[in-house]
């Protein structure tokens, strides 16, 4: 089960632009250790359940985990061997954009060094450069 919205009031826009460095996410809000994106990207809903699951695995389901950001912009892509033309294509998957600096996973209940490894097994799942952030 991937995540993406319930409904959305367009099924397809823009691919925009990705912000640079976001400063309302920067801070631990929940938990006491972090995984915090060092670069900006797009990370999709697969790369967010698999980050989510290595972290898990890693913790062995101890404390709990918070996921920071949502996968609520949609990609289209269209079929293999297609003509240009003929509009937009269908939406594909969804990703989050997500700024460097963001808080992307936290977590509470925990050691801080299993922590730091579950957050290292999690973030290579991850398309962009990570690093563990913690009170």
């Amino acid at each position: 089960m991937f995540l993406q919205p319930n409904r959305v009031k367009y099924k397809k826009c823009r691919k925009g632009k990705l912000p640079n460095l976001d400063y309302k996410a920067s801070k631990l809000s929940f938990g006491n250790v972090g995984l915090k994106a060092c670069e900006s990207g797009r990370i999709t809903s697969r790369q967010i359940e698999s980050a989510r699951q290595a972290i898990n695995r890693r913790i062995k389901r101890q404390g709990k985990i918070w996921i920071r950001m949502f996968p609520n912009t949609p990609v289209t892509s269209k079929p293999v061997e297609v003509r240009m033309g003929k509009g937009k294509g269908a939406v594909d998957h969804w990703v989050a954009k997500v700024g460097g600096g963001t808080v992307l996973f936290e977590i509470e209940g925990i050691s801080l060094s299993l922590a730091k490894s579950a957050f290292k097994t999690g973030g290579a799942k991850l398309p962009i450069k990570t690093s563990v952030t913690y009170r």
